[in-house]
């Protein structure tokens, strides 16, 4: 193989292109017959010029000062910025940097320094001009250049001899050229180089223009096309999508569907799909990145437990696989009892020995931190604790990475590797700046798992420079998105970049820009399809201008099913009623209580599955007192002092201070309860508040009963065992009252709204205390609700009598006597309905049947187990969208 001075080399304007044409080549001389050939130098015009970089330094270091990688740059205009007089009044200080730097960079390539002096400044240009210099400074004192600047050293190089250059070079491909490349090709002439400009021939092409229903139609039929035109023996299809990065997962998503329509499913075999993304995703995007990060994050102070949770059950760390079944269970435990935020060391105290593998790991986490994750270190030495930690616990797993893995966990010791090399231009750093630092470095690394050669190759505007396809299809052509808006940089004066020529500065240069990519897409292929969306949200859109001209004409493509459809019409559709599940066995306490009937009055799905099959959405985990957790500590707080007092006459004879004592006494035993599950969530100046409003929720609640008549509490907290139909139902009651003529009263405590109503009717709202009422006390006189809320305190409820609670009428008194002849009616209905309800639950009902959709499933965590979105989700749609 010749050396590089003795070749013709072919520059691109992407590493695309260049890969592209080298298949080509290699393609074209296996149809010759040829079996050995010399590999064509081919590489991006950026790859040529590190090329002869690396070259300089091979030959001697001191011909080429040191490069500095793209985050070493940013660090160094972060600092500059930050620590400037402008840049300290900034919120956005490191989006502001990287603009600065992005400005100095067209600053060079455009060379716009002699258009800079004297030209009109706004601020944000003065800022900039007093930034530039400083890092320009900042780079020759260290003996340092930016990346930028690498072409312009290398030109000079050249021009001097000091290095090789080949004896032609082909420039293939490009639209147009920065200043900085055109001198960089003179200079390439000026050294005996024979420079030439090619690109491809134009196809003679079929043309034509696609209206779309919407965007999402038009990403299908496009997936749709590019099947079609694969089985029609297409090698090589192209795919346009001018917002490819915000549009990335339903690309995926949507092509995956069209390819293989079993894509999803948990068995379906991994295959490569025939299409590839030009945009990777940022490197935190994939799993086990997410994990090292996470574990690392779980190293620091404090983590959320949503995050931590994940560490618990990642297949990245030791013991993943041995006990993935124990550490889901453990998730599902902590959740129960976890504060939203916590440390690594609450953590290691919280998990006891389900997990002992796990235990083991974090606890040597945990000595690590203490031992080498304090004080402030240089970056490479952050960077060598921090494989440490990661392997202390074992990552990658135990499990063997697949192919995507592997390349993932290479790309992330490149960037820890890159991290390291932060030691030339900022000093040392405590752990959770250099955590931050590394998190946003991998943050900004797109990363592409390399895969085979595939036919269909999805890609940005950018990436079509140069290349030809036997088909392509170019999206998003309407007049809103083509010509895109431009965007020019706000540091540098727009006059200045007008007067250049930058391609972002002005709607003509974007316009010029369209106008020429337009017309190479259209000579691209043989078959060119150019659509655009008719419709965005409530927006009526029209083809772009660029492409109005074209014949509107619908491309042949079939319609692929889906695979919920495919399955269908292959299949023969066999229905099979699904609306109950064995009956209950045997005459043991069914676990649930009221809430076992309540669920069934509500959804009888949601009854069975939730008391026969058990299943529950996880908790989340959340700051301070939710309010199940403030109603338990009002219902502790009454519950405890009439403990003490037992009856009217006992509370008008306590005088308030003793009165005020003993609320003080409930409301800590109440609140020490609470802590035992969740030690912090009531802790100083916190605990105090709640006790406050405590006491002064349960006085009210007193002063209330102050006012009644004669009456005795005879139960508290009472746990009952209730025969209704058949089953028998363990409950307990909030308390029970009898007046001094023996006439009883059912109560239960409500933090929350109460309304009589709720009780009555098929598939009672509230059936609680119409159930304690006909199984426990069948000879009560009311059952009410005990409002115990801020400014609403009293009763609301159904009485036999009128002079039992105040504010409830007699019940022949009451609204309800419409519907019910009397009291005994009344109970005999509640008995009757209640014994319905029962006896559903026992055979084993289980219909989806809400009794108010969407209101009833507006809070159920069971609408993936019942699909009732997908039974009814026009109705629900609709109802959630008004």
């Amino acid at each position: 193989m010749a050396g590089p001075a003795e070749q013709l080399c072919l520059l691109t304007p992407n590493r695309r292109l260049a890969l592209t044409l080298q298949r080509e080549f290699g393609e074209r001389q296996i149809t010759r017959g040829a079996g050995l050939w010399d590999t064509p130098d081919i590489l991006p015009l950026s790859g040529f010029i590190q090329r002869a970089a690396d070259d300089a330094r091979y030959i001697g270091a001191a011909l080429l000062p040191l490069v500095l990688a793209a985050e070493q740059s940013r660090t160094i205009w972060e600092s500059l910025v930050r620590d400037s007089e402008t840049g300290a009044s900034l919120l956005a200080g490191a989006e502001a940097a990287s603009l600065a730097h992005e400005a100095w960079q067209l600053t060079v390539t455009w060379r716009l320094r002699d258009r800079l002096r004297g030209a009109l400044l706004n601020e944000d240009a003065k800022a900039f001009l007093d930034w530039a210099p400083r890092y320009e400074r900042e780079l020759r004192r260290n003996g340092q250049i930016d990346a930028v600047e690498v072409a312009d050293h290398v030109r000079r190089l050249i021009t001097e001899r000091s290095i090789p250059i080949p004896r032609q070079a082909t420039v293939y491909g490009f639209d147009s050229f920065t200043p900085q490349q055109a001198e960089f090709l003179d200079g390439l002439r000026q050294a005996g180089c024979e420079v030439s400009l090619a690109g491809p021939a134009d196809a003679a092409a079929t043309v034509t223009r696609a209206p779309c229903a919407d965007a999402e139609y038009e990403l299908r039929a496009a997936a749709g096309w590019a099947r079609a035109r694969l089985e029609a023996g297409c090698r090589h299809i192209g795919i346009v999508v001018p917002d490819i990065a915000a549009r990335r997962a339903a690309i995926v998503r949507v092509f995956s569907a069209t390819m293989a329509p079993d894509y999803a499913l948990p068995d379906a075999a991994p295959g490569v799909p025939p299409f590839n993304l030009s945009l990777g995703e940022p490197l935190t995007a994939y799993a086990l990145v997410n994990a090292a990060l996470a574990l690392l994050q779980l190293a620091g102070r404090t983590i959320e437990y949503e995050r931590a949770s994940r560490i618990l059950r990642s297949p990245f760390i030791a013991g993943a696989e041995s006990e993935r079944t124990a550490r889901a269970v453990l998730d599902i435990r902590l959740r129960q009892h976890a504060e939203p935020v916590i440390t690594l060391d609450a953590l290691c105290g919280m998990l006891g020995g389900a997990c002992p593998q796990l235990s083991r790991v974090l606890t040597r986490l945990s000595q690590f931190r203490k031992d080498r994750l304090f004080g402030a270190q240089a970056p490479s030495a952050w960077a060598r604790a921090i494989s440490d930690a990661l392997a202390l616990t074992g990552f990658p797993g135990e499990r063997t990475l697949d192919s995507f893995e592997y390349q993932a966990l290479k790309r992330w010791h490149d960037v820890v590797a890159a991290f390291a090399t932060l030691d030339r231009v900022v000093p040392k750093m405590g752990y959770a700046g250099a955590l931050s630092r590394l998190r946003r470095l991998a943050d900004d690394t797109l990363f592409q798992p390399e895969s085979p050669d595939v036919p269909i190759q999805i890609l940005g505007v950018l990436e079509t420079s140069g290349l030809t396809f036997d088909a392509l299809w170019v999206m998003g052509l309407d007049d809103e998105h083509w010509p895109p808006a431009y965007r020019p940089n706000p540091f540098l004066p727009l006059a200045v970049q007008r007067a250049a020529g930058l391609p972002q500065s002005s709607a003509g240069q974007v316009l010029d820009t369209a106008q020429r990519m337009t017309r190479r897409w259209r000579a691209a292929a043989s078959e060119v399809v150019l659509s655009h969306a008719l419709r965005e949200e409530d927006r009526e859109l029209q083809p772009s201008p660029l492409i109005a001209t074209v014949p509107e004409r619908q491309p042949d493509a079939a319609d692929f099913a889906d695979f919920g459809t495919a399955i269908h019409a292959v299949h023969a559709v066999e229905t099979v009623a699904g609306d109950a599940g064995p009956a209950v066995a045997g005459a043991a306490a069914t676990r649930g209580g009221s809430a076992l009937l309540r669920d069934q009055a509500a959804c009888p799905f949601r009854a069975f599955a939730c008391h026969r099959l058990h299943a529950q959405a996880p908790e989340a985990p959340h700051p301070g007192l939710d309010a199940l957790e403030r109603g338990t500590l009002v219902h502790r707080v009454l519950a405890g002092v009439w403990m003490k007092l037992r009856d009217s006459v006992t509370l008008s004879a306590t005088t308030d201070d003793s009165l005020d004592a003993l609320l003080a006494e409930a409301a800590d035993a109440a609140i020490a309860g609470i802590r035992r599950d969740r030690p912090t969530v009531l802790s100083g100046r916190f605990a105090e508040i709640e006790k406050l409003r405590l006491i002064a929720l349960a006085r009210a609640c007193l002063d209330g009963d102050r006012r009644r008549d004669p009456f005795a509490v005879i139960a508290i907290e009472d746990h009952r065992s209730l025969a209704i139909g058949p089953l028998t139902l363990n409950a307990r009651l909030d308390r029970v009252d009898q007046t001094a003529d023996g006439r009883r009263i059912i109560i239960d405590y409500k933090t929350g709204d109460a309304k009589a109503v709720s009780m009555l009717g098929e598939r009672p709202d509230e059936p609680q205390l119409p159930l304690y009422l006909v199984s426990a006390e069948p000879g009560a006189a009311a059952v009410a609700f005990a409002r115990v809320r801020a400014g609403d305190q009293g009763y609301v409820g159904l009485a036999r009598d009128g002079d039992l609670l105040p504010g409830v009428k007699a019940f022949a008194e009451s609204r309800q006597r419409d519907h019910h002849a009397g009291w005994t009616e009344l109970l005999a209905d509640w008995r009757r309905e209640l014994e319905r309800l029962a006896t559903q639950f026992a055979t084993g009902l289980a219909d989806v049947d809400p009794k108010r959709p969407p209101h009833t499933c507006q809070y159920c965590d069971l609408g993936p187990f019942c699909r009732i979105r997908e039974r009814s989700g026009e109705v629900l749609e609709d109802a959630e969208g008004a």
